[in-house]
């Protein structure tokens, strides 16, 4: 799409004027439907006792001809009323109301189309007969532009006006079908059938009447937007760009807007306190959480991406128990603090095994689906996979389904592909309690891993114990200060330091080897002897790992917590301007040392080398488990024989 001309404001008069037709159509008309077919279903009335709305008849001509089914009724209000309660309910008169309003939205930057594109004058000369010959394909070229002008600009507004009334309910409608190109007003008329076969198959509840019409309004923005690459005498509609002021929407040719909303959370949030142990995976959270609020919506881009030290991607892996599902509440409840009182928008969303789909492509998409509404630069996303290893194949698995494969291949684009943009805006959490068993390449796409190990020391289990128990007992403390050794400053000083020689056996024998050769690894040469140790023992240390760990100090180097008033009150840093912010975190940042680098090489390759022993282990015993089933089987075999 290419934009030449300033943005334009599209009056509210000029979408009011269309309100009368839009409830017309809301209310009623005929349909004969062309190229989609009907479901059969009766007609309800509003309730009992009183009719249904009046019909309303189409007089665009040429229909009457072209009809291939019976004439029904389309009535929008009566079908989304349903049965039941006489009453509309709240959700139901929005989305009545969002009709009328996207129908208006349509039909006003349709006319600005044939103002500016000639079409309203052809149309005159051929109500008065004197079209001339000569421009009766440029009229025909005209009017299949103004049916997907509207088409597009209605669906457009549509899913605009739902995202924010949208639950995690989701529908899957299929493909648009009745999508007519005589004119703008034929075209609404195919649209709205369609959206009335759908909303009577799939729109059983509230929350799905809103995902069907919001998938709907999707659907039909893909088909159109692919009928209008072919599609002539449309520079009048891509060359212009229209903005809807009370609505903060924005028209720009064949492209889709996105809501910049907050989606409600209905999660329990977990203040800090109440992660125990854990030190470093709640510290970078924490910390993360603060970057991600330094993030300019002007310059699109966050100062900690363009300095560095900024976690698009991490990974945080631990037992079962350990207190991963609490590090999300913890991160999200945050999160969702410092945007409320920043006034920023906020999506959390998590891609779960609800999304794989048996449809052939479906998986992908719905995690395609996921990851554009994190990283939508209008707004801060935070994104989770939570149990990535149920979620995502290995490559070359054959246990693996091909959802979980194309779940696989969008995640490792989406996260280090060759079209990846890391703005700052959003990051993405990939947790399992299994990570050994997550393919290679996409693992390594975490560029921080945080062992989520949860309590471990004598203090960590009496403050759980405390916490956990609630305030309904009066057994008394005992000679113990609660949360003392929470305390992060500390606690993390002491994680970090317990990486300044490697935990896992393997790595700990290429450490002790390189050192007793080199001596103390104090140079950058040495430390890439070290690396190159590392390599040998596992093949699977590549370049990648070393981005990873250098990424890692890089975090370090930005070791400090953006003060807590900087985040209480927005206008110390947050309503700053890009510049100003990067100024006053460029003064915070610390000098990078050796001992950071060898504690990041640690810390990252202690995880592979983790994740490859429990990889061999868990191949190893189901390998002993088969034999130990053969040997039973010929045992009670002879047995049954003898």
């Amino acid at each position: 799409m290419s934009q030449t001309a300033d943005q334009m404001e599209l009056r509210e008069q000029e979408i009011t004027a269309h309100y009368a037709m839009a409830l017309a159509m809301l209310q009623g008309f005929d349909h004969a439907p062309r190229i989609g077919k009907g479901v059969e279903a009766p007609q309800q009335e509003a309730s009992s006792g009183i009719g249904t709305r009046r019909r309303f008849r189409t007089t665009t001509p040429g229909l009457v001809t072209r009809r291939s089914t019976v004439t029904g009724a389309v009535q929008l209000i009566a079908r989304v009323e349903g049965e039941g309660d006489a009453l509309m309910s709240p959700l139901q008169a929005t989305v009545l109301n969002g009709l009328r309003r996207a129908i208006s939205i349509a039909l006003a930057v349709a006319e600005n189309y044939a103002d500016v594109s000639g079409l309203g004058d052809l149309k005159r000369a051929n109500l008065e007969g004197n079209l001339p010959d000569a421009r009766k394909v440029e009229f025909s070229e005209l009017l299949a532009g103004e049916a997907l002008v509207t088409l597009y600009v209605f669906g457009n507004a549509t899913a605009y006006l739902m995202s924010s009334h949208q639950s995690e309910v989701t529908v899957e409608v299929g493909d648009v079908q009745e999508m007519l190109t005589d004119n703008g007003q034929t075209a609404l008329h195919g649209a709205l059938w369609e959206l009335d076969q759908d909303i009577a198959a799939h729109a059983t509840d509230d929350a799905r009447l809103v995902a069907t019409v919001a998938a709907f309004a999707e659907a039909l923005m893909e088909k159109v937007a692919l009928r209008a690459q072919e599609a002539p005498r449309l520079s009048g509609f891509t060359n212009a760009v229209w903005r809807v002021e009370a609505d903060d929407f924005t028209i720009a040719g064949f492209t889709p807007a996105t809501k910049a909303k907050s989606t409600k959370l209905t999660m329990t949030f977990k203040k800090p306190n109440e992660v125990v142990g854990n030190h470093i995976a709640k510290y970078q959270a924490m910390k993360l959480a603060k970057m991600l609020m330094a993030y300019d919506f002007d310059r699109k881009l966050n100062p900690f991406a363009e300095l560095g030290g900024f976690i698009f991607t991490f990974m945080g892996d631990g037992k079962p128990g350990t207190g991963k599902t609490t590090l999300i509440q913890m991160m999200a409840g945050l999160i969702n603090d410092y945007c409320a009182v920043a006034g920023y928008p906020f999506r959390y969303q998590n891609l779960s095994t609800d999304n794989i789909d048996s449809y052939q492509g479906k998986s992908g998409q719905n995690a395609k689906a996921f990851i554009n509404t994190i990283i939508d630069p209008a707004a801060i996303g935070f994104g989770t996979i939570d149990d990535i290893d149920q979620l995502v194949g290995k490559r070359g698995d054959r246990q693996s389904s091909a959802g979980q494969l194309e779940i696989t291949a969008v995640l490792m684009e989406s996260f280090a592909g060759a079209n990846t943009v890391v703005r700052g805006n959003c990051t993405f959490g990939m947790f399992s309690n299994y990570p050994e068993n997550v393919d290679d390449a996409l693992r390594q796409r975490a560029g921080a891993r945080f062992l989520v190990d949860g309590p471990q020391t004598r203090e960590d289990y009496i403050d759980i114990l405390y916490l956990l128990m609630g305030k309904n007992h009066d057994i008394p403390v005992g000679a113990h200060q609660v949360f003392s050794a929470q305390e992060i400053k500390s606690a993390v000083a002491a994680s970090f330091e317990s990486h300044s020689r490697p935990h896992e056996a393997g790595l700990m024998q290429v450490f002790d080897r390189v050192h007793d050769q080199i001596g103390e690894l104090d140079t950058i040469a040495k430390l890439g002897t070290y690396l190159k140790g590392i390599q040998e023992a596992d093949e699977r240390f590549t370049g990648r790992a070393i981005k990873n760990i250098t990424d890692a100090v890089k975090v370090r180097a930005m070791d400090f917590e953006l003060p807590d008033e900087w985040m209480e009150n927005p206008e110390l840093f947050l309503f700053k301007s890009y510049d100003a912010k990067k100024d006053m975190i460029a003064e915070l940042r610390q000098p990078i040392t050796v001992e950071m680098v060898i504690q990041e090489i640690n810390r990252y390759a202690d995880s592979e080398f983790r994740y490859a022993d429990k990889s061999d282990e868990v191949a190893i015993d189901a390998l002993v488990r088969d034999f130990g089933r053969q040997e039973a089987a010929k045992k009670r075999y002879l047995e049954g024989k003898g």
